[in-house]
C-alpha cells in the first residue's frame, strides 16, 4: 500500500510539473510571438499595400512597403484588382483561435500582408518562366494581394485572363471559384440528373456553385434570403427556397448532394433531407461571431465522426490551389457558362470597410478591391 501511494504521489507530481512546464512554455511562446513591424526600414523601392501588425480590422493600414522582385520561377504582376474572402477575415481576426497555435501567430500575426485573389498585368518574368510574358493579363491567388504588386510562381495558382472577362470578374474567381468547382466535382461528385441543394446560394462560393452544378446537368435548389431570390434564379437554379419563410431541412424533398456554405443547421437536420447514399459537403465555417476556439472545425470533426456510422458521406472541404482548375474556370467564363457576381467595389485604402462588409455575411456574390 505504501509503495502504491508513493507511485501515485510521484505520478501526480510528474503531471503537475508537466502542466506547469506546458503553461510556462505557452506563456513564453505567446509573448515571444511577434512580427517584423517594429524593425521595418524605409523601403528603397516602395509600393502601397495593406498591412496589419496586430489582430483586428481596426489595425489594418495602407502603408508603403518594399516592392517585391520576382525570383527565377516567379512573375511580377501589377495588381489591377483584388477580392475579399472570408479566408481574409479569418487571418485578420486570428479566428478560430486554434489558427494562432497552428502557426498564424499567438499574440500577433506572423505574416503582416493580406489578400489572396488578384488580377493584373505581368510586368516582368523570372529567367525560367516561359508560359508568361510582360503585358499578359493574368489572375489567380498569391498572399499579399491587397497591394500594388505581387510575385506568384508561374507554375502556381495563376492563369491567363480571358479577353472578354474584366479584371473585376477575374479577381473574384480564385478562392470562391475553385472552392465551388472542387465542391461540386470532387467532393460532391455531382452527376447529370442529380438533385443538389446549395445552402447559401447567393454568396461568393454559392453563386459559382449554382452555375457549376447546372453546367454538370444537376437539378439545383438554392437557399437564400428574400432579396436574393431573383439573383439565384437568374444564375440557373431550378428551385429557390427563401430561408426567411421556409426551413429546407423540414421539407419532404430529398437531395443527392448538399453543399453547405452557411452551417446554420445541425448535421442531424441536414441528414433528414439527404438521400441514404447522399453526400453532405461542409464548406462554410459559420459567421465571424461564431468562431471561438475551433469555429467550423468543430462541426467538421462531428461530420467526420458521424460519417463512420451512417451510409451518407459527410465531411468538410478545403480548396486546393490549382493552375489547371483556374484555367478551366477561365474557359467557363470565356464560354459564358460562368459569370461572377460582383456586389460592391472598394478602393485599396477602403479595404477595412470591405472586410467589415464581408464579415456581416450578407454579400451578394463577391466584393472587389480596385488597386489602380
Amino acid at each position: 500500500m505504501k509503495v502504491l501511494k508513493r507511485v501515485l504521489k510521484w505520478i501526480t507530481g510528474a503531471i503537475l510539473v508537466l502542466l506547469l512546464l506546458a503553461f510556462l512554455g505557452g506563456f513564453i511562446a505567446y509573448w515571444r510571438s511577434t512580427n517584423d513591424c517594429s524593425h521595418t526600414a524605409a523601403p528603397a523601392n516602395p509600393m502601397k499595400a495593406i498591412v496589419y501588425c496586430d489582430y483586428g480590422v481596426a489595425n489594418l493600414k495602407l502603408e508603403e512597403i518594399e516592392k517585391p522582385l520576382p525570383t527565377d520561377d516567379q512573375i511580377l504582376v501589377r495588381v489591377r484588382t483584388a477580392s475579399v474572402n472570408p479566408y481574409d477575415w479569418h487571418f485578420i481576426e486570428g479566428t478560430p483561435y486554434v489558427m494562432r497555435a497552428m502557426g498564424v501567430g499567438l499574440r500577433k500575426p506572423k505574416d503582416t500582408h493580406l489578400g489572396v485573389d488578384f488580377a493584373g498585368t505581368v510586368e516582368a518574368v523570372g529567367k525560367n518562366v516561359t508560359q508568361f510574358k510582360p503585358g499578359d493579363e493574368v489572375f489567380g491567388g498569391k498572399g499579399g494581394a491587397f497591394a500594388e504588386y505581387v510575385c506568384p510562381r508561374a507554375a502556381g495558382s495563376v492563369a491567363l485572363k480571358p479577353p472578354s472577362v474584366t479584371f473585376e470578374q477575374a479577381a473574384s474567381m480564385n478562392i470562391a471559384g475553385i472552392t465551388a468547382l472542387q465542391a461540386v466535382r470532387d467532393k460532391g461528385k455531382v452527376q447529370p440528373g442529380q438533385t443538389v441543394l446549395i445552402n447559401g446560394a447567393s454568396g461568393g462560393v454559392g453563386t459559382f456553385a449554382v452555375q457549376i452544378a447546372k453546367s454538370f446537368g444537376a437539378d439545383v435548389t438554392g437557399v437564400c434570403s428574400t432579396r436574393n431570390i431573383d439573383l439565384v434564379r437568374s444564375l440557373g437554379a431550378d428551385h429557390v427556397i427563401d430561408y426567411t419563410k421556409q426551413d429546407f431541412t423540414k421539407s419532404d424533398q430529398k437531395y443527392d448532394v448538399i453543399l453547405d456554405n452557411v452551417a446554420n443547421h445541425s448535421l442531424t437536420d441536414c441528414r433528414r433531407v439527404l438521400k441514404p447514399n447522399g453526400v453532405y459537403v461542409l464548406i462554410g465555417g459559420g459567421g465571424a461571431d461564431e468562431q471561438g476556439l475551433l469555429g467550423g472545425l468543430a462541426k467538421a470533426l462531428k461530420a467526420a465522426l458521424l460519417a463512420k456510422f451512417v451510409s451518407q458521406k459527410m465531411g468538410m472541404m478545403m480548396a486546393d490551389p490549382s493552375n489547371k482548375d483556374l484555367t478551366l474556370l477561365a474557359d467557363m467564363m470565356q464560354s459564358g457558362k460562368l459569370k461572377p457576381v460582383i456586389d460592391r467595389t472598394y478602393k485599396l485604402e477602403q479595404v477595412p470597410d470591405a472586410i467589415r462588409y464581408v464579415e456581416q455575411g450578407h454579400a451578394r456574390g463577391k466584393v472587389v478591391i480596385t488597386v489602380d
